[in-house]
């Protein structure tokens, strides 16, 4: 009997391994980014301390406008007023910004993320594209939906302004661009300290707690100081409650927290090159 031809085994073409491309590590972020519960819960608190608190700082500054004195009255903003829960959700964002960082260097998910992306640095330029993008659009939103409800509380007493008033729409789009280049703060903080107690009070140091200090310091010292420290340079574009005194005009001062942020960016970027994970 003759025996059976053997059958050829099927041949399988090699499949080239996947090229790391920018695109390729910002999508692998997205992932991570809202995979996390911690995302949602932080972006939760923060837009409810937006409008919130917005809100709350509106209804009280309606019912009691009557009591203010004249130099209260010649200074009130009723766009800053609305915005007012800006000063207490750019705390949230800078915390998710340390966490997007730290977070992993606690958990050791870095140096997963390092092997597969050897030259380190698209890692951080990644986590920095999806960050801003996603603070940027829930910030913004939040922040238009805070000057709405804001001005509707006051308007029952003849204080709200329109948004097409001047300087209005910048403030509203500002508060946005500020709690996100805050948050990138928080992000290049996270990088560089790479421990998530020491990054978020770092941060709360920079934003809440120097800023009041800098007022027990002399009168000659503290004016010419103030306007320069990150946050009230910050409020400056959004007419917040330092940017209202601050002396640098709203994009001089939006244009310094920039500074702020590529400097830590930069200093972040130079020890992730430079350091082990």
């Amino acid at each position: 009997m003759n025996a059976a031809p053997a059958t050829a085994a099927p041949t399988v073409a090699p499949v080239a391994p996947l090229k790391v491309t920018q695109g390729r590590v910002v999508r692998s972020e997205w992932i991570k980014f809202r995979s996390l519960r911690s995302t949602l819960y932080t972006l939760l608190v923060a837009v409810v301390l937006m409008i919130g608190i917005g809100a709350l700082f509106s209804a009280v500054t309606a019912s009691q406008y009557h009591t203010f004195s004249v130099a209260d009255k010649a200074t009130f903003s009723a766009v800053s007023t609305s915005l007012t829960g800006i000063s207490f959700a750019v705390i949230a964002f800078g915390v998710l910004g340390v966490l997007l960082m730290s977070g992993e260097y606690s958990t050791g998910m870095i140096r997963a993320s390092l092997t597969a992306v050897p030259r380190r640095l698209p890692v951080l330029w990644g986590k920095l594209a999806v960050f801003a993008g996603a603070i940027f659009s829930v910030s913004l939103v939040a922040s238009f939906i805070s000057f709405f409800l804001g001005q509707a509380l006051l308007s029952g007493h003849h204080l709200s302004v329109a948004l097409t008033a001047p300087g209005t729409l910048r403030s509203v789009i500002g508060a946005a661009l500020y709690v996100t280049v805050a948050g990138m703060i928080g992000v290049a903080l996270g990088a560089l300290l790479r421990n998530t107690a020491a990054g978020i009070s770092t941060f709360v140091g920079v934003f809440f707690v120097i800023p009041p200090l800098t007022g027990l310091l002399p009168a000659s010292v503290s004016d010419h100081l103030t306007k320069y420290l990150p946050s009230n340079a910050g409020e400056a574009l959004w007419g917040g409650t330092h940017g209202a005194q601050s002396a640098l005009s709203p994009w001089t001062g939006f244009a310094l927290l920039c500074g702020y942020a590529a400097v830590l960016l930069a200093a972040a970027a130079w020890r992730l090159r430079s350091a082990d994970a």
